[in-house]
């Protein structure tokens, strides 16, 4: 499989919140603007090649009846790095992400990327996997963002004053809050889901069925069974 082939599966074929289901938490919490929406991403993305990068070229020092702990360490090295650089450079943006910048250390899909991927695989493997993972991750998360902002505030807030303001007037509230970010999470997942199967009938073919590589299917939930 080409470094390509890595990249784009974390994108489109597994995408961590549409294909997944991971990641929940900063996924509803989080996307009430694209600026917040974008800022956890790129976090993501860095501590994803950066953890995954060290664990593969670590994976055969790192003792197995230690590696959970070992890759939680190596992961929070990296959030911390992430954190401090937010603070110092984008201090609004860092206070707008409040906790979930730490939070990123347990974040399912930065472990589980390590136990499952990079523990396994080379280094260039590892980090074009965390690559295409952040990126999936970012894209999810900015389009429910973009539907949420639109729809309840009437803005789509790129970067600071980067913004588009008073698009429309007539804002549903209740798409900002935290209900809001599970319907449009459901009904983007639904849609998604309607296409597949139209696509499939039109090809002649069986509707898929939903994919069983959501969190308990993940090798850490597996460990304990």
């Amino acid at each position: 499989m080409s470094l390509i082939s890595e990249v784009t599966r974390g994108i489109i074929k597994e995408n961590p919140t549409f294909r997944l289901v991971l990641g929940m938490c900063p996924t509803l919490a989080l996307t009430t603007s694209l600026e917040n929406a974008l800022g956890m991403g790129v976090a993501c993305i860095f501590v994803l090649i950066c953890s995954n990068a060290a664990i593969s070229a670590l994976r055969n020092v790192i003792p197995s009846a230690v590696r959970i702990p070992c890759y939680i360490v190596v992961i929070a090295a990296f959030v911390q790095v992430v954190d401090l650089l937010m603070q110092a450079y984008t201090p609004a943006l860092a206070e707008s992400l409040g906790i979930f910048i730490p939070l990123i250390v347990v974040n399912c899909i930065i472990l589980g990327r390590a136990e499952a991927y990079a523990s396994k695989n080379g280094v260039l493997y590892s980090m074009a996997d965390g690559l295409g993972m952040g990126l999936g991750f970012t894209l999810s998360l900015s389009i429910i963002a973009i539907v949420r902002e639109f729809f309840g505030n009437g803005s789509i807030t790129l970067w600071g004053d980067w913004a588009l303001t008073n698009i429309h007037h007539n804002t549903m509230v209740l798409v900002i809050l935290p209900a809001g970010g599970f319907i449009t999470l459901g009904l983007i997942l639904a849609l998604m889901n309607h296409m597949q199967a139209v696509a499939a009938r039109r090809a002649g073919a069986p509707a898929p069925l939903p994919l069983e590589l959501n969190c308990r299917s993940c090798a850490l939930c597996k460990l304990n069974e």
